[in-house]
């Protein structure tokens, strides 16, 4: 049986893994949002930029409230490299289908992180933020993917 250090230092890294993933998609909705040509689609990837830094700050409450305040949250180096190749997609003048595409993709990576995550061992409070997260983030998906699908 895992101590409650051990148990808090899994919470911690489940959380930040789940927060850099946040920090990717809040920058890369925001990049997409500067370029997607749709004035309707540019203000949902706004505002979805908005919702994944309110999703992040509710997360890294949820660490301080355990006593974690170091939390550095970069991103991972896969989500930069994927918001790299959808600005430089985006400067190169390509369809509103392509820069869905590129959010379609890293909203799968964002579906699989909260699904990794839930299914560690977490506190109820955690599991029950990050499922009401994991409904937004799915439903973003869908709509993005059905947006992309409408492009073609």
């Amino acid at each position: 049986m895992a101590n409650a250090s051990d148990t808090l230092k899994e919470v911690e890294s489940v959380l930040k893994e789940v927060i850099d993933n946040l920090s990717d998609g809040q920058k890369g909705f925001a990049q997409i949002g500067e370029h997607i040509k749709d004035e309707q689609l540019k203000r949902y990837f706004l505002a979805e930029s908005l919702k994944r830094a309110q999703f992040r700050g509710e997360l890294e409450s949820e660490l301080h409230r355990d006593g974690v305040h170091d939390i550095k949250n970069e991103g991972t180096a896969s989500g930069s490299l994927h918001r790299v190749w959808g600005d430089l997609k985006a400067k190169v003048g390509v369809s509103d289908h392509e820069l869905l595409a590129t959010a379609e993709q890293g909203e799968d990576v964002a579906k699989k992180t909260y699904q990794d995550a839930l299914e560690q061992e977490l506190p109820a409070t955690v599991r029950t933020l990050l499922t009401e997260q994991q409904r937004h983030i799915i439903a973003s998906h869908d709509f993005v993917r059905n947006h992309r699908d409408a492009t073609k």
